[in-house]
């Protein structure tokens, strides 16, 4: 997806994947190579903000290095903008789930294995899925509900499914990918990211 929206911006830039063990080393040696950033994915959201000389909030998913520093940002919170909810069910207590804590509503209620359980959407007009689970179906959505499913891959999740099926509004995990992905886009670059380039690419 990011390589796709660097070619179509014309940028000589490239976007790998890798592997980390030791959060702290990996960050400083990406400084060190003169990366322009970073994305930041599950369990390492929360672990990395002790890694930035600046941090927007206790879960971060996107590294900028700028001037010699690094500067976290959680672009994840974008995930839920134009969503108008009062009342949600958020299943998942981990980084992924406290990066999406500013758009959501005061009256939200988390539900975990390790706490509250099982997840009760009732009365809520938000459900959001913050854990990578894909085949189990958690909560049963119902009509007039949103409901965002940040587990991504082949296929629908089985919420995702139920979701549709049952009329529900929805955002699947790719284009969860995408609305964050393009805000870490525009962070990294400076530019307006290629949206439906963004779209094209996580869809094939």
């Amino acid at each position: 997806m990011q390589n796709a929206a660097f070619a179509a911006c014309g940028l000589d830039w490239r976007y790998d994947a890798f592997d980390v063990g030791d959060v702290a080393a990996a960050v400083a040696a990406l400084r060190t190579l003169g990366f322009a950033g970073a994305n930041v994915t599950i369990p390492y959201k929360e672990q990395v903000v002790a890694a930035c000389d600046e941090a927007d909030g206790d879960a971060v998913n996107t590294l900028v290095f700028r001037d010699g520093r690094v500067l976290g940002f959680n672009t994840d919170k974008e995930i839920l903008a134009g969503i108008d909810a009062t009342h949600a069910c958020v299943i998942g207590g981990g980084g992924a789930a406290k990066a999406l804590a500013p758009g959501l509503p005061p009256d939200t209620c988390v539900f975990t294995r390790s706490g509250e359980w099982p997840p009760d959407a009732t009365g809520c007009d938000l459900i959001v899925n913050a854990t990578p689970v894909r085949e189990e179906l958690l909560v049963q959505p119902a009509a007039g509900q949103t409901v965002v499913d940040l587990a991504y891959g082949p296929g629908e999740t089985a919420l995702v499914t139920a979701a549709r099926a049952a009329g529900c509004t929805v955002v699947d995990g790719h284009e969860a990918l995408v609305r964050q992905g393009a805000a870490s886009f525009r962070l990294w670059t400076g530019l307006e990211p290629p949206v439906e380039t963004m779209h094209a690419a996580v869809r094939t």
